[in-house]
């Protein structure tokens, strides 16, 4: 009897082991977390031996698949709003705030700018701006909340800002590498842009590639705060919620900080 017993735990033990080896976890998440989150799934696979595999892509165009019944078992977006709608439609069962980026402005030291002349510069009619793609990529609707704060500063700022921002990421048909470098990049170099609004989250991604590339903070009165959130899908593997919680807890939150992200769930620090 006893050996018996031994033989059933020693078979539900092998099977609760196969099973958590051949789980895997799908996360799609926005492309300015690439970084951030390849190292998190690669610490999380380390330590639980589940396999992670991602996928990154603007956020709208993520939600978009999800809803065209592409599988993910969490979505992390650079803003709530694609998260929350997947909530209220019933696809995703819990969604929460992980961290916090900011707006830069992004360019080569020629044209100067500086937080003091941010709002000067981009209005200057010599000045080509570059932005994202608003809908499809969350960093365009930050960009357009902040032409808008700029308008309360210097009236007409966002019709002029609206009218000359040409989007070169972030789209459908925008948003791949042009010749083996960043959108961004690439419209520095050849001069297409002499201005680009994005995360201040790729200084060091985009400073690999173009040394002399200068990450600038808006003024605090035309500031817009990005806020990214993480679903845990319906129907998601067992451990999307541990992952879940890996995010937000004191190691996930440093790996966030150390790529430039402001965390939201780091305990404060001692005196």
């Amino acid at each position: 009897m006893l050996k018996h017993r031994f033989f059933l735990t020693l078979v539900a033990m092998v099977a609760l082991t196969a099973a958590a080896r051949a789980e895997t976890l799908r996360v799609l998440a926005a492309g300015s977390l690439r970084e951030a989150i390849t190292e998190l799934a690669q610490r999380y696979q380390q330590q639980t031996k589940i396999d992670v595999t991602t996928d990154f892509g603007p956020s709208g165009l993520l939600r978009e698949r999800i809803e065209k019944g592409d599988h993910a078992d969490l979505f992390a977006s650079a803003d709530m709003g694609h998260p929350l709608k997947l909530w209220a439609d019933g696809r995703a069962a819990r969604v929460a705030m992980f961290t916090r980026n900011a707006l830069c402005g992004i360019a080569l030291p020629k044209p100067g700018l500086t937080t003091a002349n941010f709002l000067d510069k981009l209005l200057d009619p010599a000045v080509k701006l570059g932005t994202s793609t608003p809908k499809t990529d969350p960093a365009g609707d930050y960009t357009w909340a902040m032409f808008h704060r700029a308008d309360a500063v210097h009236a007409g700022a966002y019709a002029t800002l609206d009218k000359k921002a040409e989007m070169i990421f972030g789209g459908p048909a925008n948003n791949a590498p042009s010749g083996g470098k960043d959108p961004v990049v690439a419209g520095l170099v050849v001069g297409k842009i002499d201005i680009a609004i994005g995360y201040c989250s790729g200084r060091k991604r985009l400073s690999q590639q173009l040394p002399d590339v200068q990450f600038i903070e808006p003024p605090r009165e035309i500031t817009t705060g990005p806020e990214y959130g993480v679903a845990v899908m319906q129907g998601a593997a067992p451990h999307a919620d541990d992952f879940a919680l890996f995010m937000l807890s004191p190691e996930g939150q440093q790996v966030f900080a150390r790529y430039d992200f402001a965390p939201v769930g780091l305990p404060t620090p001692e005196h």
